[in-house]
């Protein structure tokens, strides 16, 4: 990239920020893997980070050209915690941000949307990537997974909506080159995967990979919003459970090319991932037993 130093990825041990350490480390960039419970990554500086702890930012900041940016889960409105810190970026030289929202969040909405508002003015070089819902929120550690694991039921509030899931790995390379390319993106990007479908489209893939049954069960958005609430405040549950009925409603029934324009490739199928899931979770038992 164009202005050398650290890349700091926050978030460093979830879903997409592990991905995206690997294949910054993989191509050779110094990064900063940055968590509150961080874990030794090869190749990449460990480094404590905690959005409501302001002693572990500039320890986090110190020598860093540019951030990966997510914001504090469970959050409705996450302006206040972040903004502190992206000020403190700005005055210690981080010229790039890419922030990871949502797809059916825009500039100024709800959640990142605040963030989003703020960044250009914040940061000469920035991005802000929109993906649909993960794949692996169907695969991997997510509510709806082990629902799907323990009872073989996924249970949403989208009705017969439909969402062109997202490989949190084509995300992650999205975000890769958003951080180092030369030319700054200075834009938002909605990610998709190839094709929408429904849940019960979803289940039925599923299903066929795995060989067990898998069904999906529609309930209401205030159903969804009480099966949420044990695990997250309220009011957040009542935001992702009203997501759901957005989707219902077409809201995530779209496709878009922004994975293929940045990475030079398409994005994986559904079926593609979950056959890969199911080989790795096949290859994990064989080397425990």
């Amino acid at each position: 990239m164009p202005h050398p130093g650290t890349i700091l990825v926050i978030g460093a041990t979830g879903t997409t920020g592990s991905r995206l350490v690997r294949r910054l480390v993989d191509t050779g960039h110094p990064v900063r893997a940055a968590a509150r419970r961080p874990r030794p990554a090869v190749g990449a500086e460990s480094a404590s980070f905690d959005w409501n702890d302001p002693d572990t930012h500039r320890p986090a900041l110190d020598g860093t050209a540019a951030v990966y940016l997510i914001p504090p889960p469970g959050t409705l409105d996450p302006v206040p915690v972040m903004l502190p810190f992206l000020d403190l970026a700005r005055r210690a030289g981080v010229r790039r941000a890419v922030l990871l929202s949502s797809s059916q969040v825009e500039s100024g909405g709800p959640g990142a949307g605040g963030v989003h508002r703020v960044l250009p003015e914040l940061f000469p070089e920035w991005a802000v990537l929109r993906p649909s819902w993960f794949m692996q929120n169907l695969t991997g550690q997510h509510q709806h997974a082990e629902a799907i694991r323990r009872d073989g039921l996924l249970v949403t509030a989208t009705g017969g909506g439909r969402v062109a899931f997202v490989d949190a790995d084509d995300i992650a390379a999205v975000a890769a080159h958003a951080l180092t390319d030369p030319v700054p993106h200075n834009t938002d990007r909605v990610l998709t995967g190839p094709r929408p479908l429904s849940y019960a489209e979803a289940a039925a893939v599923l299903s066929e990979a795995t060989g067990r049954p898998v069904r999906h069960r529609p309930v209401t958005v205030a159903e969804m919003t009480a099966r949420y609430a044990p695990f997250m405040p309220e009011e957040f549950a009542a935001m992702l459970a009203g997501l759901d009925g957005a989707i219902a409603e077409g809201a995530e029934d779209r496709v878009t090319e922004e994975v293929e324009r940045v990475t030079g490739r398409p994005p994986r199928s559904f079926e593609e991932h979950v056959r890969a899931a199911v080989a790795a979770g096949e290859r994990t038992a064989t080397a425990a037993s």
